[in-house]
């Protein structure tokens, strides 16, 4: 039973995560302007960035789906998630600029959720857990 309950926690986590950067990939390229100005001042070519950034998060939602690309997909879904977190601490940072968008506190509490995010797709995409001996 236990197991059954665990194969359709992860079925659902796999589809929410698929879905989930499928569609913030996609807004990359409806949103740019957005993403574009929470890119710290630091990085060169922002809109290049914003867009490679969201071709990866559409293929690596459609790499989660599939048992052949899943692996892959998540390894690079977590190495994204960690790439775009200086544009999620600036956005934070600079809170009033996004009073339209979104409020402080969210910006704010986006920061931990990336972790949370980086654990969803390692033990919903990743980890696979030994087989213990009797």
């Amino acid at each position: 039973m236990f197991e059954l309950v665990k194969n359709r926690f992860n079925q659902i986590a796999l589809i929410g995560l698929g879905v989930f950067f499928l569609l913030n990939g996609v807004n990359h390229f409806l949103n740019t302007e957005v993403y574009v100005s929470i890119m710290p001042p630091y990085l060169l070519a922002p809109l290049a960035l914003v867009y490679i950034s969201g071709i990866f998060e559409i293929l690596g939602g459609i790499g989660v789906l599939h048992p052949q690309t899943r692996r892959m997909a998540g390894w690079g879904l977590i190495a994204l998630l960690i790439a775009v977190f200086p544009a999620n601490v600036e956005m934070a940072r600079r809170a009033e600029e996004f009073a339209e968008i979104t409020s402080p506190g969210v910006l704010y509490a986006r920061l931990p959720f990336q972790l949370v995010l980086i654990a969803l797709v390692y033990f919903a995409a990743l980890w696979r857990p030994s087989k213990a001996a009797p």
